[in-house]
């Protein structure tokens, strides 16, 4: 069992630790910073190919304890949360999960995040890792007499079982499966409190499951064992990369930012336009008016050639029209690919040149995904 409380307290500019960091170590993960957590990107005997490949065609599992996990508990705790972030709390119930975000008053994005509603006296959030410290402390400093934020980073690991085969790994371990895509089933393993949800970050179906911090490596070897049977694969933060940006789905620092605001990243879905209140509203508001100055497209390379993050896209005449804000090698398609922020004008189907490295790569212009799945849109 890992030490509960060994990431609460690490030294100055000392990485923190999964409760999976010795498994990692052992898989031969090539490891490297994700928001202050030393985490694995890849691991020995396949690679991102290999990992992302499995997650598409069979299961793969991924650890994304990293997370954060703030909580929201007091009267009128997921009121609070409702007049603060972007999405509607009103449009789900209790066991159900929102996608939604954390803006500032500019409409920029602090950190875009799940929201778990367990009743209207408590929310449970899912921040990115970098951004729960700061989401914690804009949310307590605001919060209301008796409505109380906690920081619970390291009460819980987070793993994610995800793919085609991801229903049969669970019933492997008698883990409830099934629910509705964003709803999450609260359940016990061997004896621990575990929560099941129907989300993830790769576009096929799966589940996130929160365990406690010192049930997580049991939990781990369970799932890998289970996921044998159907040819899956333990897989690293590189291949969730490659598989949410053939989705098309935002990453915070990326397609999100305090720069980048939900209207130019396409994720005014994600928004309650009809609610009174949410940080961030006004600006918001009048940038759906008036229209965003930019947008955010795909962008699909037709030559060899990979663009990454932060190249200059120009039109065939020279003239630059936006930068890309995440880029890879697709391996689905066996392509280059990139999301970036366009200006207002270029389109579907546009063909533009990205600057990689003073080689102009030639790619079209399309709107997201570049891939289909099967379970898409549930």
């Amino acid at each position: 069992m890992a030490d509960a409380n060994a990431s609460d307290t690490p030294a100055p500019g000392e990485l923190r630790r999964s409760p999976l960091h010795e498994r990692h170590e052992q898989a031969g993960a090539k490891l490297a910073d994700f928001g202050g957590w030393l985490m694995p990107i890849e691991y020995a005997g396949g690679g991102v190919v290999a990992e992302h490949t499995a997650v598409r065609e069979r299961v793969g599992l991924f650890d994304v304890s990293h997370l954060g996990k703030a909580l929201v508990r007091g009267p009128g705790a997921a009121a609070y949360v409702n007049a603060t972030l972007t999405n509607d709390l009103g449009r789900i119930e209790p066991g159900q999960a929102q996608y939604t975000m954390c803006c500032d008053a500019t409409g920029g994005v602090v950190d875009d995040l799940i929201a778990y509603l367990r009743s209207d006296h408590e929310v449970l959030l899912v921040p990115n890792a970098a951004n729960t410290a700061e989401v914690v402390r804009r949310l307590a400093a605001e919060a209301p007499a008796g409505v109380e934020v906690t920081d619970e980073h390291t009460t819980y690991g987070v793993l994610a079982v995800q793919g085609t085969r991801s229903d049969e790994v669970l019933q492997a371990l008698g883990l409830p499966t099934g629910h509705d895509y964003m709803s999450f089933v609260d359940t016990t393993w061997r004896g621990a409190d575990l929560v099941v949800c129907r989300t993830g970050y790769t576009g096929e179906r799966g589940y996130e499951l929160l365990v406690p911090w010192d049930v997580t490596v049991e939990l781990w070897d369970a799932l890998g064992e289970a996921m044998q049977q159907h040819d899956g694969r333990i897989a690293g933060l590189g291949a969730r990369d490659t598989l949410r940006t053939e989705m098309g789905y935002p990453l915070h620092g990326h397609e999100l930012s305090l720069d980048i605001t939900p209207v130019q990243a396409r994720a005014g879905w994600a928004v309650g336009w009809k609610k009174p209140a949410f940080w961030g509203r006004d600006a918001l508001v009048a940038e759906k008016e008036t229209g965003a100055a930019r947008q955010l497209w795909g962008l699909l390379a037709f030559e060899r050639g990979i663009p990454r993050d932060g190249c200059t896209v120009r039109l065939d005449g020279g003239d630059e029209v936006g930068r890309t804000t995440s880029g890879t090698f697709s391996p689905t398609l066996k392509q280059g690919i990139a999301l970036a922020l366009l200006q207002r004008g270029v389109g579907e189907g546009d063909e533009v040149v990205v600057d990689v490295r003073g080689r102009g790569l030639r790619c079209r212009v399309v709107k997201p995904p570049f891939v289909q799945v099967q379970t898409r849109g549930e």
